[in-house]
């Protein structure tokens, strides 16, 4: 076969062929529908079966509440001020050094107020803090 000079006329193709682009690509989304299945799969194992058990619980968590006007309660009982909560909880602190807190806010409260708590929580010394809230 004889190669045959183009002539002036004809021009150059400026199409692109797309056609092994498309193969490639099935070829990757068939290796991905095969591999993906086996990525999500867990090991099968069968548990052995024991008797019900619940964890200790030493002490109960201390329940600080806010309330929408921004008033202080620990334990349900009210408090004046932030010094008030931070003696208080340095109390708790002394008695037990593992001691937890729960920290019920009303939706309504200004979050600077929250802030402001959680720091003197803080500053105190309690490290084990728990936002309450409604499931929906």
């Amino acid at each position: 076969m004889a190669f045959k000079p183009q002539s002036e006329s004809a021009e150059a193709m400026s199409e692109i062929n797309v056609t092994p682009l498309v193969d490639v690509m099935l070829v990757l989304v068939i290796i991905l529908l095969v591999t993906a299945p086996l990525l999500t799969q867990s090991v099968q194992v069968t548990l052995p079966k024991t008797a019900e058990t619940t964890a200790e619980i030493k002490q109960q968590p201390l329940q600080l509440g806010i309330d929408a006007q921004g008033l202080i309660t620990l334990n349900k009982l009210p408090l004046a001020d932030l010094a008030t909560l931070e003696t208080a909880l340095k109390d708790e602190l002394s008695q037990n050094p593992e001691i937890g807190l729960h920290l019920y806010a009303d939706q309504n409260v200004v979050y600077a107020k929250v802030a402001e708590v959680m720091a003197t929580v803080q500053h105190a010394g309690i490290a084990k803090i728990a936002f309450v809230t409604v499931e929906q």
